[in-house]
């Protein structure tokens, strides 16, 4: 543990040393009490096989999701094209989300990943629809593929309402 040493003008130390233990005593847990970090595996029904990854991971307050493409509950992509899939990317993010104590209105940042940036208008008309009074922050990309031949995977960050 490091100590710090005082140098007042015109301060007893001691009242010195009571103000910057008062300053630093909500820090002073922190390296004692990390938030408590719960991952919630995948468990296979709609693909039959174990990914190596968690839909879902909590740490403290904060709800981290994986990135979902539009697959229906037959584990199968929707098909209908850019619209379509996001409807069911945004919709399997809102069950992830209440399975875990959140939901879309807690939802703080996305990521969007786009097979095509040319589609991002489309995606945007059905995005918007999920987000009616707050828009998250939000970062969106062009990649040369997604898995499963997906147009579309969104990966977000929601709030946790306490337990």
């Amino acid at each position: 543990m490091t100590s710090i040493r005082l140098r007042t003008a015109g301060r007893p130390r001691r009242a010195a040393r009571l103000a910057l233990a008062a300053l630093l005593a909500p820090l002073a847990g922190c390296a004692h009490h990390a938030p408590v970090v719960e991952y919630f595996p995948a468990d296979g029904a709609l693909t039959g096989q174990k990914v190596p990854f968690s839909p879902a991971v909590r740490v403290g307050w904060t709800l981290y999701l994986a990135g979902q493409i539009g697959t229906d509950s037959t584990g199968h992509l929707v098909s209908g094209g850019i619209q379509p899939e996001t409807r069911q990317v945004l919709t399997n993010i809102s069950r992830v989300l209440e399975q875990h104590g959140s939901s879309l209105d807690r939802v703080v940042k996305c990521t969007v990943f786009l097979a095509d940036m040319k589609e991002w208008p489309a995606m945007n008309e059905v995005y918007a629809t999920f987000f009616p009074e707050h828009f998250p922050a939000r970062s969106a990309f062009g990649t040369t593929g997604l898995a499963r031949g997906a147009r579309v995977e969104i990966e977000c960050i929601a709030t946790v309402a306490k337990r």
